[in-house]
């Protein structure tokens, strides 16, 4: 039932619109800084290898994740240093355009969860709930932004021949 009243209701489209420009600006800002005051991942790489995160025990908790890190990210650093702050802005881009929202907002997930299996906290779970939200959201969560456009236009060019598509559009 939320569901639908997130995904059908104009009231909500509003409400969704006030949070993507909320978590659109926090995205978009952070990108932004990092693209224009230069960025190396390769400290924060380092610290979340070194202290990784622990359960009460002491053990790791997502030593998978400390593995990737170690043998992957920080081996392919200047990989990293290019894709997270294009990428931030990017999520911030779409989301306080409302273009192709649900796949902005999916990839700020991915990167909210990958900064959280390191050990970030932060903001984080008020990110990710407000994330959530939006991906719920589908469509709606653009209707006051370019996805008003942009989604119809993809279903008719990308979609031509598929009648499926144009029943349910």
């Amino acid at each position: 039932m939320f569901v639908n009243w997130l995904r059908e209701n104009k009231i909500a489209a509003g409400i969704l619109t006030v949070l993507r420009l909320y978590i659109g600006y926090s995205w978009l800002t952070a990108g932004f800084h990092k693209l224009t005051g230069g960025f190396d991942a390769s400290g924060y790489l380092k610290g979340a290898i070194a202290n990784p995160v622990k359960g009460p025990d002491g053990s790791l908790v997502y030593g998978w994740y400390v593995t990737f890190l170690k043998n992957f990210a920080l081996p392919n650093v200047d990989i990293f240093n290019t894709i997270v702050p294009l990428g931030e802005f990017l999520v911030g881009l779409g989301l306080i355009l409302g273009c192709l929202t649900t796949a902005a907002m999916f990839f700020g997930l991915v990167m909210n969860f990958a900064f959280f299996l390191a050990g970030t906290v932060s903001h984080i779970p008020t990110d990710l709930f407000i994330g959530a939200i939006i991906l719920f959201a589908g469509y709606n969560a653009g209707h006051f932004g370019l996805d008003r456009w942009v989604i119809p236009f993809i279903r008719r060019t990308a979609f031509k021949g598929d009648k499926t598509v144009k029943q349910h559009a």
